[in-house]
């Protein structure tokens, strides 16, 4: 049982009567510093444990003018790619003592540089942004801040120093030679948000790949899409009326083409004996729709982990940190099949 009591707020003067020191010294002692000598920390420590003494978190960050907590800004937590990424800054930030505040910018350049500048106001010790649509534009608004801000998959051209990021063109080109490994000539793309870079690149890697076998992507088979299963299967259904329409449709990740799947569903067509389909990202969805999907794996989770990782290193003071490029890997599943050798690919 305790010899103190335990009711009400403990505060750092009570502990401080109870192990008969100062009041500084419970404070060195309780953020462990070598300024204190170990037999009178841990026994400041065993006392406040028993006290049930909770250090105020605002009290430490006037000290230390560190809050532990890190903002993050997504572009939207219904995303399943975005969710895992989350997770990985998360736990990350856990396992070294911070915590996360989780702001929404619904993927418009001027809510998320609101949200930036509002968990700044909030006093976090630095920001990530996964999928910025701002990107390099933060280069002049580093000093403003005065925190680090490390971006995820940068959707902004240009160059940023603190990002994590996919080798989107080296996805687009696995997905380009995986259909041209099945035979398909007639290939079509389905677009992501307007604007968005890694669509671009996907889809300029994918044209790579044809363009070195003698073949391409035609512009009227280029169409849009939104990132969303309604952007997928409108896509899809625009392809559909073509005459001839592709053979093979590659997405610009895994959500579109699950909505583009619907609509090849709709048609009366069968997966994959008409029509191949592949999408991006390898979220958990993609192993169990019918068929499951043929995709390009990004290492979400990896993704969000290393982002805190840089975002560590720059609170630690360790300076510039090299951007952290990524090679994502093919993964084949039911979605995508040989051309039928009766099927006109002219």
């Amino acid at each position: 049982m305790s010899l103190f009591p335990t009711e009400g707020n403990i505060s750092i003067k009570d502990v401080a009567k109870a192990a008969g020191v100062s009041h500084p010294t419970v404070s060195r002692a309780l953020a462990d510093s070598p300024l204190v000598a170990a037999e009178t920390k841990q026994r400041i420590q065993r006392i406040a444990g028993e006290m049930g003494y909770i250090p105020s978190a605002i009290a430490r960050g006037l000290v230390t003018k560190r809050t532990a907590t890190v903002g993050l800004v997504v572009t939207t937590i219904a995303d399943p790619f975005i969710s895992e990424v989350v997770r990985g800054v998360e736990e990350n930030a856990l396992d070294n003592g911070y915590s996360v505040i989780l702001c929404n910018c619904n993927a418009e350049p001027e809510r998320e540089l609101v949200c930036v500048r509002t968990l700044r106001e909030k006093r976090v010790d630095a920001v990530i942004v996964a999928s910025s649509r701002v990107g390099s534009l933060y280069v002049p608004l580093l000093q403003e801040l005065g925190i680090p801000v490390v971006l995820i998959n940068n959707q902004h051209e240009g160059h940023y120093v603190y990002s994590v990021r996919t080798d989107d063109r080296r996805g687009g080109y696995l997905i380009g030679e995986h259909f041209c490994s099945l035979g398909h000539r007639r290939i079509a793309y389905i677009s992501g948000p307007p604007n968005a870079h890694s669509s671009l690149d996907r889809l300029e890697g994918c044209r790579l790949a044809l363009q070195e076998r003698g073949l391409d992507i035609p512009d009227e088979w280029v169409v849009p899409g939104d990132g969303r299963t309604e952007g997928g299967e409108a896509g899809a259904n625009l392809l559909l009326r073509c005459s001839p329409h592709p053979t093979a449709i590659f997405c610009y990740n895994d959500v579109t083409a699950i909505g583009a799947l619907q609509a090849v569903k709709s048609a009366g067509l069968c997966m994959p004996a008409d029509l191949s389909l592949a999408g991006y990202d390898d979220i958990a969805f993609a192993a169990f729709v019918d068929p499951p999907l043929t995709t390009v794996a990004q290492a979400k989770y990896t993704l969000g982990q290393r982002a805190m990782d840089m975002t560590l290193s720059l609170l630690n003071g360790q300076g510039e940190t090299d951007d952290v490029v990524f090679t994502p890997h093919l993964v084949e599943r039911a979605s995508c099949a040989p051309i039928p050798p009766e099927v006109s690919q002219g």
